[in-house]
C-alpha cells in the first residue's frame, strides 16, 4: 500500500486514503482511473465549522494583524494547542491546516503601534541655561569698558575671538568624536586642545596688537572660551554658571556704584580663575572616568580633518555675527542667548521627524512631512527674533536670515553633515567679508543677500539629505 506525499501542509493526503492497485494485468478497466488508484472517503472525516469559527472570534484581535498563516501557527502553538486538540476538536489534521482557516476567516487589520516616549525630547531648563551662557560673558566687556579703547584694542580681541569660536568648533566636534569611546578619552582630548586653542588665538591678537598690552586682555579672553567650551562639552553648565557669579554681581550694581578700576578687573579675573578652576575639576573627573564605552568604538582615534569643516564653519559663523554686529551690537547680543532656543528646536525637529516617520506611507511623503517641519521650526526661531529686530534698531531682513543660516548649518551638523553648511557659509562670509571691507561703495544689502543665498541653498539641502527616511531610522 502507497500514497502521495505532499510536501506542504494541507495537500490531498488529509482526508482520503489513497490504495495502489497491483499492476497485474496488462490492460486497465474502464472503471479505474488512468493512474490505476483506489480512493476512499473516510467517513465523518472533516473541519468543525462551528468550533473553528468559535476559536477564529476568540483570537481575532491576534490573528487580523498577521501577515501569514505562519505567524497565527506560531500563535496558536503559543498558545498550546496540541495536535489532538487540534485533530478532535476542530477537525483539522495539523496546526498549519487549521492556522489557515483562521487566518481566512479573520480580515486583515492594521492597528497602529502604541506610543513610544520621544527619544529627542529636549532638556529646556539646560537649552535655557546653555543660552544664557553664551551671553554672560560679554559682562566683562561691559565691566571693563572705562578702561580699554574699542579703536585701539577691539581688532586683537576680535581676532582672538573668531580664532577662539574656529577652534572650538572644531575641537567640541572632535569631543564628542572621542566621546563615544568614552568620557576619559573626551577629556583628554579637551586638556590637549583646549590649551592649544587659547595659545593660538592669544598669538593671533598679539600680532594683531603688535604685541601691545591688550595682548594681555585677548589672553585672558582665550583662556576663558577655551575653559568654557570645554565645560559645555561634557555638560557642566551649572558649574559653569557657579564660575560666572562674579560678573553678574558686578554687572547687577554698576547702574547704582560706581565699582572702582580694582573691582572692574579683579571680578572679571576672579570669574576667570574660578572658570578654569572648574574646567580643571571637570576634566580630572572624566579622566578618572569609568564609563563603558560604546561597541566598536575602542578602536583607532578618527582622523582630524573629520572635525575641519566644523572648525570651516565655525569661522565663518563669525565672520558674519561679527558683520552683523558692525551694524546692530545689541541684535548680535539677542542672536547670542537665542542659541539655546535653538538648540531646543534642533531637538524638536528631530522628534517631529522621527513622527513624521511613523506616520508618512511612502517616501514622497515623508519628504513632504520633512518640509513641513524644517518649516515649522524655521519659521519658529526666526519668530522669536523678530521682536528683537524691532526693538533694538536692527535691519529686521539681516538678522532674520543670519539666524535662518546659522541654524540650518548646525541642523545639518546635527545629523553629521559637515561639508555642504561649511562651504555655503564660508561663501557667504567671503562675499560679505569682500563688499564690506574692500569695496568702495557699501550697500545695507550685501549681508541679507549672501545669507538669505545661503539659507535658501542650506534649507534644499536640508530636504535633499534629511527628507530620506534613512536619516531618521
Amino acid at each position: 500500500m502507497s500514497g502521495p506525499m505532499a510536501l506542504e501542509p494541507g495537500g490531498t493526503e488529509q482526508d482520503t486514503l489513497a490504495l495502489r492497485l497491483a499492476d497485474t494485468p496488462r490492460r486497465v478497466p474502464r472503471r479505474l482511473p488512468a493512474d490505476a488508484t483506489l480512493t476512499l472517503r473516510l467517513p465523518g472525516f472533516g473541519p468543525n465549522e462551528e468550533e473553528v469559527s468559535r476559536l477564529a472570534a476568540e483570537l481575532a484581535d491576534r490573528v487580523g494583524p498577521a501577515v501569514h498563516p505562519y505567524e497565527v501557527a506560531a500563535l496558536l502553538e503559543a498558545d498550546g494547542l496540541s495536535a489532538d486538540m487540534i485533530r478532535q476538536r476542530y477537525g483539522h489534521p495539523n496546526i498549519f491546516s487549521l492556522a489557515a482557516a483562521l487566518y481566512e476567516r479573520v480580515p486583515r487589520v492594521f492597528p497602529e503601534p502604541a506610543a513610544t516616549p520621544d527619544p529627542w525630547r529636549p532638556d529646556h531648563v539646560r537649552c535655557l541655561l546653555r543660552g544664557v551662557l553664551f551671553a554672560l560673558p560679554g559682562l566683562a566687556y561691559l565691566l571693563t569698558a572705562p578702561l580699554w579703547h574699542p579703536g585701539r584694542h577691539a581688532a586683537a580681541l576680535i581676532v582672538a575671538g573668531i580664532i577662539s569660536w574656529a577652534w572650538g568648533q572644531a575641537l567640541g566636534h572632535r569631543a564628542y568624536l572621542r566621546m563615544v569611546a568614552g568620557q576619559r578619552e573626551a577629556g583628554r582630548t579637551l586638556l590637549v586642545g583646549a590649551p592649544a586653542g587659547a595659545a593660538v588665538a592669544t598669538a593671533g591678537a598679539a600680532l594683531a596688537a603688535w604685541g601691545g598690552p591688550v595682548t594681555w586682555a585677548a589672553a585672558a579672553q582665550s583662556l576663558y572660551l577655551a575653559a568654557a567650551g570645554a565645560l559645555l562639552v561634557l555638560g557642566r553648565e551649572r558649574l559653569l554658571l557657579a564660575a560666572l557669579t562674579p560678573l553678574i554681581a558686578g554687572a547687577a550694581v554698576l547702574p547704582w556704584w560706581e565699582p572702582g578700576p580694582l573691582l572692574r578687573t579683579g571680578l572679571p579675573a576672579l570669574a576667570l580663575a574660578a572658570t578654569l578652576a572648574a574646567a580643571g575639576r571637570a576634566l580630572r573627573a572624566a579622566h578618572t572616568a569609568h564609563a563603558p564605552a560604546a561597541a566598536g568604538a575602542a578602536g583607532a582615534r578618527p582622523p582630524l580633518r573629520r572635525s575641519l569643516p566644523y572648525g570651516l564653519f565655525g569661522l565663518a559663523a563669525a565672520v558674519l555675527v561679527l558683520l552683523e554686529g558692525r551694524q546692530a551690537p545689541y541684535a548680535v547680543i539677542a542672536l547670542t542667548v537665542s542659541m539655546g532656543p535653538a538648540e531646543w528646536l534642533l531637538y524638536r525637529f528631530r522628534g517631529l521627524s522621527v513622527t513624521a516617520l511613523g506616520a508618512a506611507a511612502t517616501p514622497l511623503g515623508f519628504l513632504l512631512r520633512s518640509a513641513g517641519v524644517l518649516g515649522l521650526c524655521l519659521f519658529s526661531y526666526v519668530l522669536l527674533l523678530l521682536p528683537v529686530a524691532l526693538l533694538t534698531g536692527a535691519a529686521p531682513a539681516a538678522l532674520l536670515l543670519l539666524a535662518a543660516t546659522l541654524w540650518t548649518a548646525l541642523l545639518l551638523q546635527a545629523f553629521g553633515v559637515g561639508w555642504p553648511p561649511a562651504v555655503v557659509c564660508l561663501a557667504a562670509a567671503a562675499a560679505a567679508g569682500a563688499v564690506t571691507f574692500l569695496a568702495p561703495v557699501r550697500g545695507p544689502l550685501i549681508l541679507p543677500l549672501c545669507c538669505g543665498a545661503a539659507a535658501l541653498c542650506l534649507a534644499g539641502c536640508a530636504l535633499w539629505i534629511l527628507g530620506r527616511p534613512a536619516r531618521h531610522a
